[in-house]
């Protein structure tokens, strides 16, 4: 009698390996051309260049007194602000697939500290933001947010791309101390310190900046992490040494994080500042048409800063097509909108896509395990800020030049033989850097878009909501005058 046939096993389904497997397939790692090392370093990367977020916006939002004279608390500004991001990343990485970190919107967390607490309290801004999130979220399910976003002609979209490029290495130089302001009309910008790199921060700035350059351009996997590693020890051993401190009592300090460790690493999140909104707005405080016009305000704001941003970032990934489009962008700008209800429930200010996510696409990110990778790590930064402030804004400033590089590559990819292309694809790229605002330069762009080609044979060829959308920008950027007129 012969012995039974042995049959060969199949692992389950159910097994550890299966379960991974399937986890990393829904993220579609292989079909994007991604290793799972790539996610996860492209998401480390991300965290590293956003982390100043949980620093600066505590900066901007607490201290600032309200119409009745109360502020947040620094403390709890910035555990609610590790929260939402940590939240929200993961759950556009997890709904979306796409590699683009969330985190309090800045500009819009500006806005809210100092024009919008002028006219109301706290929670009641926090419930401004909310509103603005639910018209946000509405526009982009009833599919209105993306025929916006299909009627914006190729080229504006490109030129949005390189201005977002421009508007980050911007950021980056400013940060770092290499451009600052002059103090005077003329010139309003200029050169480091009396027109010289003088500074310890700023010469790691350009140390990280070589360093990285260098490693990204031989194609060395992680440069851009291994740039900002060795520019964070870098800077914690120049600390070290000579004690450079906060710039604010020595010029040539540290911009906003000093490297260095002191005291525990660990601390409790105060989360206190979760659900304060306040929807019962004082009518005779504020009147109906200032709440108008600062709900205006921030849906015009979230709205193009977002779909700019997405564009820039989607197009630096390789996942855009000709046209813009990129997957599931519909989910995309919903989860947004999401965004901001988040941020104005958490009083952490509109939570939105940061442009410092290119940082992890240079470092071959391309799918929301990134994402999943960024969120977690904001998520243990709630208990760990001591540690998350040790990396510098001058080194993390070098990441964000060499991003603002790389997008600046799709230039190539406009026609500008056309002076109705050339005026507003130069308004949009110069424009955001210029006055600090994805949103402008967008609101620029199509203006001029319109009016060249309106008037130079070309009207039947503009979208009619485009027409719309510029007239929006109209009142957007009129709406101080506006404001006047209507007495608000």
């Amino acid at each position: 009698m012969s012995a039974p046939r042995r049959t060969a096993t199949r692992p389950s389904d159910s097994s550890p390996s299966g379960a991974l497997d399937r986890f990393f397939e829904f993220f579609e790692i292989s079909k994007r051309g991604s290793t799972v090392g790539a996610e996860v370093r492209g998401g480390l990367v991300t965290f590293v260049t956003m982390a100043y977020i949980v620093v600066l916006n505590p900066i901007i939002l607490s201290g600032k007194e309200d119409v009745a004279g109360n502020a947040l608390s620094f403390g709890a500004v910035g555990a609610v602000t590790a929260l939402t991001a940590g939240v929200m990343t993961i759950l556009f990485g997890l709904i979306t697939r796409l590699p683009f970190g969330f985190a309090a919107g800045l500009g819009i967390n500006a806005f809210l500290a100092f024009s919008v607490i002028g006219e109301v309290t706290w929670p009641e801004a926090m419930a401004l933001v909310v509103i603005n999130g639910v018209i946000i979220v509405l526009l982009a399910a009833t599919g209105l947010r993306k025929m916006i976003f299909d009627a914006v002609p190729v080229q504006l979209k490109l030129a949005i791309t390189v201005g977002i490029g421009l508007f980050i290495a911007f950021i980056g130089f400013v940060n770092s101390g290499f451009v600052t302001t002059t103090g005077e009309n003329s010139p309003p910008v200029g050169l480091g310190i009396g027109g010289s790199v003088a500074t310890v921060p700023t010469l790691l700035f350009l140390v990280t900046l070589f360093v990285t350059g260098i490693l990204v351009a031989r194609k060395v996997k992680g440069g851009m992490l291994i740039g900002l590693v060795t520019g964070t020890v870098l800077a914690v051993i120049a600390e070290a040494i000579w004690h450079l401190g906060s710039a604010v009592d020595n010029p040539g300090g540290w911009g906003l994080t000093i490297p260095a460790l002191t005291g525990s690493p660990v601390s409790i999140p105060d989360l206190s500042l979760l659900g304060a909104v306040d929807f019962s707005f004082d009518l005779e405080r504020v009147g109906l048409v200032t709440l108008v016009m600062l709900v205006f305000t921030l849906v015009f704001s979230n709205f193009f800063d977002a779909m700019g941003t997405m564009t820039g970032l989607a197009k630096e990934a390789g996942l855009a097509d000709e046209k813009g489009d990129f997957p599931r962008i519909k989910s995309a700008l919903v989860v947004e909108g999401v965004g901001a209800i988040a941020g104005g429930l958490s009083s952490s200010s509109s939570n939105t896509v940061f442009i410092e996510s290119g940082t992890g696409i240079g470092e071959g990110a391309r799918t929301g395990l990134a994402n999943v990778v960024t969120g977690l790590v904001f998520l243990l930064a709630m208990f760990f800020t001591p540690l998350t402030s040790i990396v510098p804004t001058e080194v993390a400033a070098a990441a964000l030049v060499i991003v603002g590089a790389m997008m600046m590559a799709q230039i190539n990819n406009i026609d500008l033989k056309d002076f109705r292309v050339l005026l507003p694809v130069f308004l949009t790229v110069t424009v955001m850097p210029m006055t600090y605002s994805i949103a402008n330069g967008i609101g620029a762009g199509f203006i001029s878009w319109v009016l060249l080609n309106a008037f130079s044979g070309r009207a039947k060829s503009i979208s009619p909501l485009l027409w719309i959308v510029a007239g929006g920008f109209v009142i957007y950027f009129a709406r101080g005058p506006i404001e006047a007129a209507l007495g608000a």
